[in-house]
């Protein structure tokens, strides 16, 4: 595992910060459940700043390719990662209660200590769809070596099995 990488989040708004770097997909281990291989890394950059009303930001640009797991065939597919989202740091659970209710800023709850790598890890989750599949017929199961053509020509009845079954019990 690598080294916890901890900001203050106000300081590093106040000094202007700015820390880039690249972390193998490895390194994530919430992404692990969406991932169908984890070769690979992500380059990242993470600045801080402040908005045109004067609001500590964190802008976060994330890049880089993933194999994630389709979850039609459980293959491999191709996902190209490209972020790039300034976070409105929050003081207290009254100001992120507002800030949720604007649709249009995305704010987190600042804390003594944020942990980078951790916002990487969600902000790559939050961008991935909610349904991870390849687009219709390009999945493996759509390939003829899979399946039986003669069996989608003349369908059986799916509860004769059943009632074998039930013959049997008795």
């Amino acid at each position: 595992m690598s080294v916890r990488f901890v900001i203050d989040p106000f300081d590093f708004v106040r000094k202007t910060e700015v820390h880039h770097g690249r972390m193998p997909l490895a390194e994530f281990p919430r992404l692990q459940d969406f991932l169908h291989e984890n070769h690979g890394e992500v380059a990242y950059q993470i600045s801080g700043f402040l908005d045109q009303d004067d609001k500590p930001r964190l802008r976060i640009k994330i890049t880089g390719e993933a194999q994630l797991c389709c979850q039609r065939c459980l293959g491999g597919l191709a996902h190209r990662i490209d972020i790039d989202t300034a976070l409105l740091l929050a003081k207290t659970e009254r100001e992120l209660i507002l800030a949720d209710e604007d649709n249009s800023v995305d704010a987190i709850l600042a804390t003594a200590e944020i942990n980078v790598l951790d916002l990487i890890e969600e902000e790559i989750i939050l961008s991935l769809s909610i349904s991870i599949r390849h687009s219709e017929g390009k999945c493996d199961v759509h390939q003829s070596e899979y399946y039986d053509s003669t069996e989608i020509a003349n369908p059986k009845n799916p509860f004769a099995v059943l009632s074998t079954l039930k013959k049997k019990s008795h």
